[in-house]
């Protein structure tokens, strides 16, 4: 899927305890939801992700902000995990190319 999509978080509703710190940055986990109908010209809402308890506890979301998909190309897929490989860590013996005094 192809999207562009604009949208305005109101920082002021964002609670402190949404933000997870992590290597000396800040982050916070949002939810998109994108709509067929519009309601005053926005058909996106943007919310504080919830966590598996909150949404077993039907807690009500903490909507954040809203927007607009400005552009489409009609095809909706779901996003898949990328399998990452790493490469087994080799000792190297040393090349000789230096002097040992």
């Amino acid at each position: 899927m192809s999207a562009l999509i604009n949208f305005s978080i109101d920082l002021n509703k964002i609670s402190k305890s949404s933000i997870n710190s992590k290597n000396g940055k800040a982050y916070i986990n949002l939810t998109m939801s994108c709509n067929d109908e519009t309601r005053f010209g926005n058909n996106t809402s943007v919310s504080v992700r919830q966590t598996k308890e909150e949404r077993d506890s039907k807690a009500a979301k903490r909507y954040i902000g809203n927007g607009q998909v400005v552009w489409t190309n009609g095809t909706v897929v779901l996003a898949e995990k990328e399998e990452t490989q790493q490469e087994p860590q080799t000792a190297s013996a040393p090349s000789g190319d230096f002097l040992d005094f």
